[in-house]
């Protein structure tokens, strides 16, 4: 890993850059993680091959101390000028739950920028499916570890150790904001821009955990697969919602072989 670099003129993005190839990827995290988050499935991607850069949302990891906004609309303005920084006047977009939601606005914003898009386990560009019990008890996790825990061990199919599930909670609590946290929340699970998401064209993989029970097969299928014209699935059975913890390297050789299709995994 590179040091983090700071974008000159725009001190609230921060990212963390890997590898010097062709194949050229900003990488959006989830909820509870931070630009840190995809590093175990780095073992497995060649650093000849690919170009990555892992973004810090604002309220996040090394963008921890800014004042926002927190909501994806400026998470994608943030990814773009991370491609502008490094010079990229194309690039792909791999996003991880809300990260998945902010890659499909990044590229309503830069169509013709975006090459492909890889969304892993992600939610959807509309309002999320919740009842109003359990966004109130989402929003509860901004203040509250224990419901942070309860949450990941959920998604996972509550089948991993609790000291797992414990130590992403903790890491999330200190590495955002409970601000950033509360209300990056509200931006993914109540934004709808649908029917703009709908139009992209562009190359689409959706990365599916069989034994996530936060963002189920079932719902990627009545969405991403159903709203876009260019998508595929690839399903990861023994996975649930953090396939980059769960099954690194299986994540690394999906995502490697849709980035360059040439080459394979």
């Amino acid at each position: 890993m590179l040091p983090l670099a700071d974008l000159e003129g725009t001190p609230n993005v921060n990212y963390i850059t890997y590898g010097n190839g062709p194949h050229r990827a900003v990488f959006l995290h989830g909820w509870f993680g931070d630009a840190h988050c995809f590093k175990p499935m780095l073992q497995g991607i060649d650093p000849d091959r690919f170009s990555f850069a892992f973004l810090d949302f604002r309220g996040y990891g090394s963008a921890k101390d800014s004042a926002g906004p927190f909501n994806l609309a400026t998470v994608a303005a943030d990814a773009i000028a991370v491609g502008d920084s490094l010079g990229w006047s194309q690039f792909s977009i791999v996003g991880h739950s809300m990260g998945g939601k902010a890659a499909l606005r990044t590229a309503t914003l830069a169509a013709n920028r975006v090459q492909r898009i890889c969304a892993i386990t992600p939610v959807w560009a509309g309002k999320a499916p919740l009842d109003a019990d359990t966004l109130g008890f989402f929003r509860s996790a901004a203040e509250q570890l224990d419901a942070r825990q309860a949450i990941v061990h959920t998604s996972t199919g509550g089948r991993l150790p609790s000291y797992w599930s414990k130590s992403v909670a903790t890491l999330s609590a200190t590495t955002s904001t409970a601000r950033a946290f509360a209300d990056y929340l509200e931006s993914w699970a109540l934004d709808d821009f649908d029917q703009e998401a709908a139009k992209l064209t562009n190359e689409t993989l959706v990365v599916a955990g069989g034994l996530d029970g936060g963002v189920p097969e079932q719902f990627i299928r009545d969405t991403w697969l159903k709203r876009l014209s260019n998508v595929r699935m690839a399903l990861l059975p023994e996975s649930g919602h953090y396939p980059m913890d769960e099954c690194p390297l299986i994540l690394a050789a999906t995502v490697s072989a849709f980035l360059d299709p040439s080459h394979g995994t």
